[in-house]
């Protein structure tokens, strides 16, 4: 790795680090870690807000992964380099330096570093997570599924050669980890279903949060 290549990580990272939907709740007069969950991820983003705000910070959110795997190409990464370059944006999405080393979960930052690598992996895991979600109405569980199929759809596409799977299994890891509370809830039966009504109030106690 040059040093060129390693500022183009860095810059993946920093680029995954802003915390839009945190930005867009203070301009909203909102502070989202106040609201459900506490998490400043897109679904909480949607939660407090609602969609018309919520599914922008989603979109911004993939552009972040769109943007870190775009600047790695710019800065002559390929193979296994530019994967990394797509656990470095979901690092700082999930561990921002910009907000104490927390963060959202990596779902929507994923799919765009996905979309970016190989659009076909991202196509199926975005299709194992609508598998998920419809009959169930659980966001999370769909956000797990989609993030176990994703490096598998990666491997068997032998996209970037086999090498480069291994940073999306990384990251892939980092998103199940950040729903370990979801995994819980799930386990109880006791996890949120999208659209039915809110069991607690803002600032209560964490809901469902992709």
């Amino acid at each position: 790795m040059t040093g060129v290549q390693g500022l183009g990580l860095a810059l993946a990272y920093l680029i995954g680090a802003i915390p839009i939907g945190f930005i867009v709740g203070l301009l909203m007069g909102t502070d989202v870690r106040r609201i459900g969950s506490g998490n400043i991820g897109a679904t909480n983003v949607l939660r407090a807000l609602g969609p018309r705000i919520g599914l922008p910070v989603f979109l911004a959110d993939v552009l972040k992964g769109v943007a870190g795997v775009a600047i790695g190409r710019a800065f002559g990464m390929d193979g296994w380099l530019l994967s990394m370059c797509a656990l470095f944006v979901v690092l700082g999405h999930c561990y921002s330096v910009f907000m104490g080393f927390k963060g959202g979960k990596g779902v929507a930052s994923s799919l765009g570093t996905v979309i970016m690598l190989e659009p076909a992996a991202a196509a199926i895991a975005l299709g194992f997570f609508l598998l998920a979600v419809l009959p169930t109405r659980l966001v999370s569980l769909g956000s797990i599924v989609g993030a176990v199929v994703l490096p598998v759809a990666f491997y068997a596409l032998n996209a970037h050669g086999p090498e480069a799977v291994v940073p999306l299994a990384a990251m892939s890891l980092i998103v199940i980890g950040r729903h370990h509370e979801n995994i819980e809830r799930l386990l109880k039966g006791e996890e949120h279903r999208f659209g039915s009504p809110k069991r607690t109030e803002p600032g209560d106690g964490p809901a469902e949060e992709a």
